[in-house]
């Protein structure tokens, strides 16, 4: 089982792909630095590093689905 804690949303608009907000800064609205062909690549299994433009944040992508990104560490923090 996927642990919930490495998802993180994203939403797809035409041929842009985004999240509501940065999960290291809270920076809102960011657009993400890929194609949705590299989308479907990572809903293969094919690792990617993504590196947010807000702020310079790097992050293992392992995997996707049609609403979450799959990291390869926690982005979520419970309270």
């Amino acid at each position: 089982m996927i642990p919930f804690e490495n998802t993180w949303p994203y939403e797809r608009i035409g041929s842009d792909i985004y999240v509501q907000y940065c999960p290291f800064c809270k920076a809102p609205n960011i657009l993400l630095p890929f194609k949705p062909r590299e989308l479907e690549s990572l809903k293969e299994g094919v690792k990617k590093l993504l590196i947010f433009p807000c702020c310079h944040n790097k992050l293992t992508l392992v995997g996707a689905d049609q609403d979450y990104l799959l990291a390869g560490r926690p982005l979520r923090q419970y309270r």
